[in-house]
């Protein structure tokens, strides 16, 4: 694992001792508790980060600055794709478990296979190249950062087309993050079919209006050590689940199933 106070430098490293092309992984969406995971892959040209100024986490930067950096990475980049992971399967799966194979998916999503691969933060197993996690990758490793803002451009755009189906949750404003409205919504109306019905909060108020899933769910611990969340409430059957979606069961934070 390597710490993020190398700047541009690491990618530039590993280019020079032919070990490229390198692309950076990152995730967008794992705080929420609505909505999609957006995982993103990306691979830069050498020394392009000079040319992309702006380029950092995109988390700091405001909406405009990440919409400009998106299309310029978008006109820029050798190679990047951006893999949509619905609430169903987070649910269903675990986001832990659903956020390394959103970067596995990623990687092979990529037209050429890269000769390394640096993730933020995690380490990602199964992957078709050597990788090393960097952590605060998105703010030290360019085509982290740039995966960053595909990643979150693409997630934050799906958010507002959902406020136009749900607008009474405010998606266009919190992006299905756990704000204080979105909460009161939560409470007003129930959760919809985008929301993770596994995560506590939302199970609560599935709970409070008597709704059950769209699909099934494997509650996260969390929710199960609630006592405010009444299981059987939420559905028929609840039983124990091992499955995980990188087929090992030691990956999986299991839980109780609601079908």
């Amino acid at each position: 694992m390597v710490r993020g106070d190398l700047f541009w430098g690491l990618q530039g490293a590993l280019d020079r001792r032919g070990l490229g092309p390198v692309a950076g992984v990152d995730e967008a969406g794992r705080g929420a508790c609505a909505g999609p995971l957006v995982v993103a892959a990306c691979v830069l040209r050498p020394g392009d980060a000079a040319r992309l100024p702006e380029l950092t986490d995109s988390k700091v930067l405001t909406a405009k600055a990440r919409d400009r950096v998106y299309d310029r990475v978008v006109q820029r980049a050798v190679d990047y794709a951006v893999i949509v992971i619905p609430a169903a399967e987070v649910d269903l799966f675990g986001i832990h478990v659903m956020n390394l194979e959103g970067m596995r998916r990623a990687v092979s999503a990529l037209r050429n296979t890269p000769g390394y691969v640096l993730t933020d933060g995690f380490r990602v197993s199964g992957l078709p190249a050597p990788s090393v996690p960097v952590i605060k990758g998105d703010k030290a490793v360019a085509c982290v950062a740039a995966a960053s803002v595909l990643a979150k451009v693409t997630r934050d755009r799906i958010m507002g087309d959902l406020h136009d189906v749900h607008p009474q949750y405010g998606f266009d404003v919190h992006k299905g993050y756990s704000t204080t409205d979105h909460s009161a919504a939560l409470t007003a109306h129930g959760p919809s079919p985008v929301h993770r019905w596994s995560y506590a909060n939302v199970a609560t108020a599935a709970a409070a209006h008597r709704a059950r899933p769209p699909h099934p769910v494997v509650l996260t611990v969390a929710a199960l050590e609630n006592p405010s969340v009444p299981i059987r409430a939420l559905g028929p059957y609840v039983g124990n689940n091992e499955r995980s979606a990188a087929g090992v069961a030691a990956e999986s934070r299991g839980g109780a199933r609601i079908s």
